[in-house]
């Protein structure tokens, strides 16, 4: 078990990871996340499925709201789970995450879309951007002690997206932004949707 000190500077280490991984070169005013939106036109979706992990468990973490509300990832009932990593210094996250807004409606019940930030701040950093976006079905989670930077191997880069089906199983993970709007965002989903009806 790491001790604090050194569990902080591996923190830091992970998302410095993670900032490199997420620049898409585009200026230091859209990097910051507060000018982007899901019309920027500078951000393409360039995010791939990856299915090398598929049938792996969903990790065991600690997530926390802004009020002080705790979730253990893994006991997160007996329906899918579509889990997005992101963070608001990350463009292509906040080009997302209106997407993700909307797709979390469309799937109502059906499947729990878990939003978690990773932002080192917390909701120092998390509260003033909810506050400035209309998401109407996107909770705010965050990852207080890092540890889904650690369960993803610390330098997956951000955003990632990763379905669990009802079992906690993996299904399938996105690397990078995605367009979730999409016709195939959605097939993509219903995966496990189908799993349920057959």
């Amino acid at each position: 078990m790491l001790k604090p000190p050194y569990r902080s500077f591996l923190a830091a280490a992970v998302m410095a990871a993670a900032l490199a991984a997420c620049d898409t070169g585009a200026d230091d005013t859209a990097q910051g996340g507060e000018e982007v939106s899901s019309e920027t036109e500078t951000h393409e979706f360039t995010g791939f499925v990856d299915r090398q992990f598929a049938g792996g468990d969903i990790p065991e973490a600690r997530l926390v709201d802004p009020q002080g509300i705790t979730l253990w990832l893994g006991e997160t009932g007996n329906k899918p789970v579509l889990l997005n990593l992101w963070a608001t210094w990350c463009a292509p996250c906040v080009v997302e995450m209106p997407l993700l807004d909307e797709l979390a409606g469309e799937l109502g019940d059906d499947v729990r879309v878990l939003t978690v930030s990773e932002d080192l701040e917390g909701a120092e950093k998390v509260v003033p951007f909810f506050s400035a976006h209309d998401f109407r079905h996107l909770p705010a989670w965050m990852d207080p002690e890092n540890e889904l930077g650690f369960a993803f191997g610390g330098g997956a880069g951000l955003p990632l997206t990763v379905l669990y089906d009802a079992d906690g199983k993996e299904v399938w993970r996105v690397i990078g932004a995605y367009d979730w709007a999409s016709d195939d965002a959605r097939a993509l989903v219903g995966e496990v949707l189908e799993e349920e009806d057959g």
